[in-house]
């Protein structure tokens, strides 16, 4: 792997605009579970499949029932960002990194100091009252019983986005943006199975496509470097 991480360290020290779209992957070593892998929620065993609990249909029919699985399976507060978010954050700070894009809702990126942060699935720390849109802390949600409602009576939503929802727009426009302008796309924790976010990686036009991530992807032969390791202990072997 040291061939492997001069490549990455020559690639960033010769790059000036450095995109970096990230996974489940990232969160997993900060001990948040992801979704699709052997012990990830998916192969959990609940009331409902957690697949069917995080969709539109089914937080509007069952409110109750998704709660108790955001409160239970999506909240992380406790969390901390691990040396990948860390180095991340160093990389902007020092101009090379101009967008963080992730499809994690556990705002860890902004934890570790990440400014320019496209969250393509959302946050679960902005919530917002589906009838007047009052905005709602996570610490309002986490605090509730059952399901909690606004001071005007209607439901409050977590601002994720469920399946059958679509990706927020200007979200999309500005992480293509990014993508397109980017000398270097660092991709990093995701097995790039989650569509329409990975279609993005379409949009690059770069010669230094580098992939980090325990296993293969679809994407590995496209790849002018891949490494299959630690998103976080490759990051942080690097030395700015």
């Amino acid at each position: 792997m040291h061939n492997q991480l001069e490549t990455l360290r020559q690639f960033i020290s010769t790059s000036n605009y450095i995109v970096f779209f990230g996974g489940a992957g990232v969160s997993t070593e900060s001990g948040i579970p992801d979704f699709r892998s052997v012990d990830g929620l998916y192969s959990q065993k609940y009331k409902y499949p957690p697949e069917r609990i995080v969709s539109r249909s089914f937080f509007m029919s069952n409110t109750a029932d998704y709660y108790d699985f955001h409160k239970a399976r999506l909240l992380h507060m406790d969390a901390k960002p691990n040396p990948a978010h860390i180095k991340l954050a160093e990389l902007e700070k020092i101009g090379k990194l101009k967008a963080v894009i992730t499809q994690n809702i556990d705002g860890l990126h902004q934890s570790a100091g990440s400014v320019k942060v496209l969250e393509l699935h959302g946050s679960v720390y902005r919530n917002f009252c589906m009838e007047c849109g009052l905005n709602y802390e996570v610490k309002f949600i986490s605090g509730s019983e059952g399901v909690p409602h606004c001071s005007c009576g209607g439901v409050i939503k977590p601002d994720v986005v469920l399946f059958e929802e679509a990706l927020d727009d200007d979200v999309m426009v500005e992480s293509i943006m990014h993508i397109k302008n980017a000398d270097m796309l660092i991709i990093g924790g995701t097995s790039l199975g989650v569509y329409p976010a990975a279609g993005l990686l379409n949009y690059y036009r770069g010669s230094k496509l580098v992939l980090i991530n325990k296993s293969e992807t679809p994407w590995d032969e496209r790849a002018d470097l891949v490494i299959n390791g630690s998103i976080g202990e490759v990051l942080n072997a690097i030395v700015l």
